[in-house]
């Protein structure tokens, strides 16, 4: 997880991944971790076999899977896929006020590198219902739940989150080693359930999909 210091304050930043409603039928091919829908599942090197299933399960529960829908179906039709999409993005914390601010409504994880924006005065696309907004504070970024005129009211008035701008790359690059690390327990759990090609083929398209190893040059702030 990539966190700095701030104010004597530690910040996080986890990519996260919302958990989808799988009432659908037939149920997933493989065991899935019993997480309540519309929660949040942090992605990193220590996710479980079924948190990795129910990772895969989501991915497959936004496109249409021909019956019969068994194991190497479902992962046939993700192969078949341009990218893959899911709901998600990076949650920011301080857990010295306890306050967190999480990704907007439809906004996905494959967009996590936009938060590279705000280090040049951009405020990335993060979703709506709550809005999430950077704001820029002089040197510091203040991460708003529900930006624009809903700052100060309704049900996440005032809630925000404060780092510098400069530990923002950091913060980022921690992102990405968290990503990387759930790329091998991926890797791992698809050798595990005896996927083979397809499972190698199917951490290819994940890690192109979501951008998770491909190299980035970022300003140190």
């Amino acid at each position: 997880m990539g966190d700095t210091e701030f104010n004597n304050a530690v910040i996080t930043m986890q990519a996260v991944v919302e958990v989808p409603a799988l009432d659908n039928d037939p149920a997933p091919p493989w065991p899935v971790a019993q997480i309540a829908p519309w929660s949040w599942l942090p992605l990193n090197a220590g996710c479980t076999d079924e948190e990795l299933g129910l990772f895969v399960a989501a991915l497959a529960a936004r496109i249409e899977v021909l019956p019969p829908s068994g194991r190497d179906e479902v992962v046939d039709a993700l192969l078949t896929e341009e990218l893959l999409i899911i709901a998600g993005g990076l949650r920011v914390g301080d857990p010295s006020t306890g306050r967190v601010v999480v990704p907007g409504c439809c906004v996905g994880l494959e967009e996590w590198r936009g938060w590279a924006q705000a280090l040049t005065g951009g405020s990335p696309w993060l979703g709506h219902d709550p809005g999430p907004e950077i704001e820029a504070v002089g040197e510091d970024l203040r991460v708003w739940q529900d930006g624009g005129p809903d700052r100060h009211r309704g049900r996440w008035a005032g809630l925000h989150v404060d780092l510098p701008r400069h530990a923002l790359p950091q913060l980022l690059m921690g992102v990405q080693r968290d990503l990387v690390g759930f790329l091998d327990a991926l890797a791992g759990w698809a050798e595990r359930a005896d996927l083979g090609r397809q499972g190698i083929a199917l951490v290819k398209a994940i890690d192109h999909s979501f951008t998770i190893t491909a190299p980035w040059d970022l300003p140190e702030g």
